[in-house]
């Protein structure tokens, strides 16, 4: 019911950007992001839905044919299948939900 970020194992992904799992309901989960400035998360897609919103930093975005600059304070809405890109703006925090639950990520991973 409960999570403290601090308790969590962080996890390395390499190229700046480390992760923590915050944990999964029975439809979702989430993850928080931690991203030295100019990281990049490479253009991917899943067949899950993602909701993220940025704490802190921001990213430049590519959603399928849409490129934004994103900052603290905003957030975002990616449909499933969609190719996605991420490259973090300054040193950038930031929280992903899954639906449904993914558990898959096609970088390092635990």
């Amino acid at each position: 019911m409960f999570v403290f970020r601090d308790e969590l194992k962080k996890i390395d992904m390499g190229g700046g950007v480390i992760r923590q799992y915050l944990g999964a309901g029975r439809n979702m989960n989430a993850q928080h992001w931690d991203m030295a400035d100019g990281s990049v998360v490479k253009m991917h897609k899943h067949p899950q839905e993602q909701f993220g919103y940025v704490i802190k930093g921001g990213f430049k975005m590519i959603v399928g044919e849409e490129t934004a600059e994103l900052k603290a304070g905003d957030a975002y809405f990616i449909p499933p299948n969609v190719l996605h890109e991420f490259i973090a703006i300054g040193n950038t925090e930031a929280i992903d939900v899954f639906s449904p639950v993914k558990l898959d990520f096609p970088w390092k991973d635990e």
